[in-house]
């Protein structure tokens, strides 16, 4: 079954680069290509549509906004020039942001979310709702609360799991990438390319890194600015 899509964006040469995606994904079918957000939700009540790729700064409405006026059926990934609104994208639910310059394989790595969430094919729901997953390490299936876990370091094909107390990290085979799709967000955030953030049991924030007790998580400058709104949107003035 085909995602019936549609592209809502200004940025005339960011359009063009996700109806070229879009052409080559056999799972998308594009039924229409708009400028401002009342075409597109015009559009959206003539035609089933499943996916919208969505910029933030539309002409007449903010995409953050537009998106709050959508069908709950209809799923959004947000496609922009700037990293400032990443926090604020997943209070409405979407199911992806990404930052221009788009390459094919990060448009592809939001379209597996897509097909997951339409499809059923991942847990999303169940470790989101239940605040618990299951990892084998050492020939066993161990139970792991989100709520214990403090960060999740990368280990090329592995994740060592670190969590709060006394408790010894748990090393598993699990693709990084992979984990990173499962976890509800902001909560869990990706700060690194080799290190995922348990934003709730941070104990200090600076400008380059997280701490947890004695360990420091760096925060890289592709993720900075995505970090620092988030502490922001959580910071008494």
């Amino acid at each position: 079954m085909k995602l019936n899509c549609l592209i809502t964006n200004n940025d005339a040469q960011m359009a063009d680069v996700i109806e070229k995606y879009i052409e080559q994904t056999p799972s998308l079918q594009l039924i229409g290509r708009y400028t401002n957000a009342a075409e597109s939700l015009k559009a959206t009540k003539e035609n089933h549509i499943d996916l919208i790729f969505l910029n933030t700064d539309l002409t007449d409405l903010s995409g953050l906004e537009f998106a709050t006026m959508l069908d709950k059926a209809i799923k959004v990934i947000f496609t922009t020039n700037t990293k400032d609104y990443a926090v604020e994208s997943y209070k409405v639910s979407a199911l992806d942001y990404l930052v221009a310059p788009i390459s094919y394989e990060d448009f592809l790595s939001s379209i597996q979310k897509a097909l997951d969430f339409f499809h059923g094919s991942t847990n999303i729901g169940s470790i989101t709702s239940d605040r618990f997953f299951l990892v084998k390490s050492e020939y066993k299936m161990i139970r792991v609360d989100l709520d214990d876990i403090t960060y999740i370091e990368g280990l090329k094909d592995y994740v060592k799991i670190h969590f709060k107390g006394k408790r010894e990290p748990i090393v598993s085979l699990i693709n990084m990438r992979r984990l990173d799709d499962l976890f509800p967000r902001p909560e869990f955030m990706r700060v690194h390319r080799s290190y995922i953030a348990h934003m709730t049991t941070i104990d200090n924030f600076a400008k380059a890194h997280l701490t947890y007790g004695t360990a420091h998580v760096p925060i890289s400058d592709t993720y900075r600015a995505t970090v620092v709104k988030y502490a922001e949107n959580h910071m008494l003035v």
